[in-house]
């Protein structure tokens, strides 16, 4: 009988009571896959060890961290399945190195993190959590003291035109506003289909009544919205950040919103997460927040598992999986056996 494809999967996914969250990623399919031997990691994501996952084909990952110390002597491991679009806790590089595929899972995002970039953008632009607050406390005379912004003709400016960026464009149509974005990998025709424009990040800045920071953490983006850009954006506008908090220097984005350089935040993510709750920034009456989590849908849970499942299942059989980062692993030794 042939050796099952063995599929690893970190121990997160599982609540405090034994039971599955985050409706399942799929687990209930991976399990019943012919061929395939699905078994939790012992010990909640830290820095995966080889030992962790010595004996695995497959790795499906919501947290931990796969380093170059990790990869170290792997003969067999061949896929390294992320749950969502974020890959900074992967070594990239090692895992190209060592011939093991990384997926992410970019349709199954797409939707989810649009709408909570529009959901960010309509809660800041209406004020509903001050005008919230004023109603309980039976403060009905103050509602003009809470006033909204108006949404046609405000520029909607995004950091990236990947998919996401594209479908928060996209959703934000009928409200009739202006869309830039800056990307210097955007396809210019693909913006112009869409009523894009593309401009560089100091005019996409300037030019923002609303800022959605939407691109890949990298060492070259970490802090890209520091405090000298930060500074160049109108002290009516609203930062939206919901990729990686690490594109954000925090503190600088505290003392702006703290002296009302700008007008607002709709913060999904920081620079440490969990965020400590004595965090200063937590303390403002202009930011909104989400533990990382504002996505978190049935739908987009069934469809990041439903993806990573599929990976995996591509794999098993030897075919090229979706969603992947490093295609240089087509030419690996490796692989190619």
């Amino acid at each position: 009988m042939a050796e099952p494809f063995r599929v690893a999967m970190t121990r997160d996914v599982i609540r405090p009571d034994g039971s599955l969250g985050f409706g399942g990623v799929g687990v209930g399919l991976m399990q019943s896959a012919p061929g395939v031997e699905m078994v939790f990691l012992d010990k909640h994501p830290g820095a995966f060890t080889p030992e962790d996952l010595e004996g695995f084909d497959a790795l499906a990952m919501l947290g931990g961290r796969v380093t170059a110390d990790t990869l170290k002597g792997n003969e067999r491991l061949a896929l390294i399945a992320r749950f969502g679009v974020g890959y900074d806790n992967v070594d990239v590089d090692a895992a190209t190195e060592a011939g093991v595929f990384l997926t992410i899972t970019p349709e199954a995002v797409r939707r989810p993190m649009a709408v909570v970039n529009l959901t960010y953008l309509l809660t800041l632009a209406s004020r509903i959590f001050a005008q919230n607050a004023l109603t309980k406390e039976g403060r009905w005379a103050d509602k003009q003291d809470a006033r909204g912004v108006g949404l046609t003709g405000r520029t909607l400016s995004t950091i990236g035109f990947g998919r996401i960026s594209q479908e928060t464009h996209r959703l934000a149509k009928p409200l009739e506003m202006r869309h830039l974005a800056y990307d210097p990998y955007a396809d210019p025709e693909a913006a112009a289909a869409a009523g894009v424009e593309l401009v560089d990040l100091d005019t996409l800045i300037r030019e923002a009544d609303f800022l959605v920071v939407a691109a890949a953490l990298t060492p070259e983006t970490h802090h890209l919205m520091n405090a000298e850009r930060l500074a160049m954006m109108k002290p009516t506008a609203f930062l939206i950040s919901t990729a990686r908090g690490g594109l954000v220097d925090q503190k600088a984005l505290y003392e702006a919103l703290r002296d009302k350089k700008i007008a607002g935040a709709g913060l999904d993510v920081f620079e440490q997460e969990p965020v400590d709750p004595s965090d200063p920034i937590l303390s403002l009456g202009n930011v909104i927040v989400s533990p990382h989590a504002l996505c978190w849908t049935d739908q987009c849970f069934a469809g990041n598992g439903a993806a990573d499942v599929r990976a995996v299942l591509e794999v098993q059989h030897g075919r090229v999986p979706r969603g992947v980062v490093n295609r240089a692993v087509l030419d690996h030794a490796g692989w190619k056996a």
